[in-house]
């Protein structure tokens, strides 16, 4: 488990954006992991996906590590955001858009508000 605790601690630390999710950005092997990464690729935000299908240490041990029982998991500047339902829920009151310009990240504020239209 400290092999992976440090792996994940790396990479949330290294990444302004982390997405641990079930698949690749290009390629989510689960709805909730494809709704998330779409809202990202969709913005336009740089992030670092990693697949917790492709190792059992770092899917067990990113849930320990957030203490969040649920794949996806978004971070945002090191800390944990949250899952599929807390991330759509940023999107559409635009939460997500404060959380990114608080923390210098860089997204497509028109796709946000097309989101947000779509869904109103």
């Amino acid at each position: 488990m400290t092999d992976a605790k440090t792996q994940i601690e790396e990479t949330v630390k290294s990444n302004d954006v982390v997405l641990y999710m079930k698949g690749t950005k290009t390629m989510p092997q689960c709805g909730f992991s494809s709704r998330v990464a779409g809202v990202l690729n969709y913005m336009g935000v740089e992030f670092q996906d990693v697949n917790v299908l492709a190792d059992d240490a770092i899917r067990q041990g990113i849930k320990d590590y957030s203490d969040w029982p649920t794949i996806p998991q978004l971070y945002v500047k090191g800390e944990f955001v949250g899952g599929c339902d807390i991330i759509t829920e940023m999107t559409l009151s635009g939460e997500l858009d404060q959380l990114f310009e608080q923390n210098g990240v860089t997204y497509d504020k028109d796709a946000a508000e097309k989101i947000r239209e779509a869904n109103a």
